[in-house]
């Protein structure tokens, strides 16, 4: 029985022979700071959920990038890892020195798996705290910090008087849970993020070249501490925030000090948003100018995302913590068929161009990566033959299929396992739940079923 959701799919009326995909821009080579890749395809940073509670790395975390490795893409980017050395979940970190170890390993495992044809960035990213969304017991019990007879009054009084009465961060907090922004300069700890972030990437930084990576990525992208230094909705008075020139002070700093301690010896470049997609945010205008600012500064290259904001979220259930992947912003990050035309497919790409075009009327060919949607050759090919990008790079197609790239340089795209831009990986991802992929889960009857590693329900596997 055909399956109905992929009619919903962009058509493909043919791959590409294995002759035209070796003279394709897509599979030619592109240099990236010290390094030649070997073709033009890029596997970003997506967070599987397969790290230990305490940021180390696993036998699934492994098998998860041995598994991308196998496809030979041009760059593979280890998901976000936290620079500093705080809980923060089954992620990956890079916070202290007992790290390199287990991440030196994930180097070696890439890089076998790969024959060597991969190049292994990680991605860096901080993060400030946010809560989960509390009971009204536990708020007006223990967080609020108003008067206590007006709390009790509050335990009992329905949802208008409560937003009428408490403040617009307390009522924020209250239906969502608390949230720290980098607006927040009341808190010594936030006022001093200028001070202490550019010391703390490159502690990190070094860390990964001590382990043996090809390149690091900044993540300055998405809802996290450096896109929100970034963002037009930082309003901050102390010279890092308000204007254009303010915001960019701090990634620019952050990105010298890495390169300081980094050389020319990896490659080191960032991810940001091509769009905010929020209401009072950056537009592709912002982005276009940004890019131009990192490429003037020596960035080896500029990766662009989309949306994906705290700011227009969904309130959680009680007990979870917001999503910034469900609101409009969230959508556009990572659109399914259910989306208006043109669909999910490249929606992202207009702006990324507009950052193109700004690098390039700068005087700079840094290298600028593409993503949003993109499953097929043509869609890749027309990208890089119009100039709108230098790579291009698939995250959820990747996800379906990790050979998907070697299948189609080899002239075998008609094998080729489409992703269904269901968000099946999403939901998972929003539940901290382990990340696979609907299309590969579901297969049934392999040669070694009874041998291949499953999550700890054993429905899941692992890798595909």
């Amino acid at each position: 029985m055909t399956d109905r959701r992929l009619e919903k799919l962009l058509p493909v009326e043919r791959w590409p022979t294995r002759a035209e995909a070796a003279a394709s821009r897509w599979f030619s080579k592109v240099t990236v700071g010290p390094h030649e890749l070997n073709e033009r395809t890029w596997v970003p940073a997506m967070v599987p959920w397969r790290a230990t509670d305490d940021g180390f790395v696993t036998p699934g975390v492994l098998g998860w990038y041995e598994r991308f490795a196998r496809g030979e893409p041009g760059a593979i980017v280890v998901e976000a890892t936290g620079i500093r050395d705080i809980p923060s979940g089954p992620l990956l970190r890079a916070g202290h020195d007992r790290y390199i170890e287990g991440l030196s390993r994930l180097v070696q495992t890439v890089k076998e798996a790969s024959g060597g044809r991969t190049r292994l960035f990680i991605q860096l990213i901080d993060f400030l705290s946010i809560k989960r969304r509390p009971t009204r017991e536990a708020f007006f019990g223990r967080f609020w910090k108003g008067p206590r007879e007006v709390a009790e009054q509050l335990l009992t009084a329905d949802e208008e008087t409560i937003a009428k009465t408490l403040a617009p961060r307390d009522l924020e907090a209250y239906r969502f849970g608390l949230r720290e922004r980098v607006t927040d300069t009341h808190l010594p700890h936030i006022a001093e993020l200028p001070r202490v972030l550019p010391g703390l990437f490159a502690a990190a930084a070094r860390r990964c070249l001590e382990a043996g990576f090809d390149g690091v990525e900044l993540h300055f992208a998405h809802a996290y501490t450096m896109a929100s230094f970034l963002s037009a909705l930082n309003t901050r008075t102390d010279g890092w925030g308000g204007p254009r020139e303010n915001r960019v002070k701090l990634p620019l700093e952050v990105y010298r000090a890495v390169r300081a301690e980094l050389g020319t010896r990896l490659a080191l470049g960032c991810r940001f948003l091509a769009d905010e997609i929020i209401e009072g945010g950056n537009r592709p205008a912002d982005a276009a100018w940004f890019g131009a600012e990192f490429a003037r500064a020596g960035m080896d290259f500029l990766s662009l995302s989309r949306g994906g904001k705290f700011e227009d979220a969904k309130q959680p259930k009680v007990g979870h913590a917001a999503y910034p992947y469900t609101g409009l912003s969230g959508h556009e990050c990572m659109p399914t068929t259910k989306v208006p035309a043109p669909g999910p497919w490249g929606r992202n790409l207009p702006a990324v161009a507009e950052v193109k075009r700004a690098v390039v009327a700068a005087g700079f060919s840094t290298p600028v990566v593409a993503c949003g949607g993109i499953a097929t050759f043509q869609q890749a090919e027309d990208v890089l033959s119009r100039g709108g990008a230098d790579i291009v790079a698939s995250a959820r197609q990747s996800l379906a299929d990790p050979d998907w790239t070697k299948k189609v340089r080899e002239g075998r795209g008609g094998e080729v396992r489409r992703c269904l831009f269901t968000n099946y990986c999403e939901g998972l991802d929003q539940a901290h739940d382990v990340v696979t992929c609907q299309r590969w889960d579901r297969l049934k009857g392999l040669p070694d079923d009874s041998t291949v590693p499953r999550t700890s329900d054993g429905r899941r596997m692992i890798a595909p």
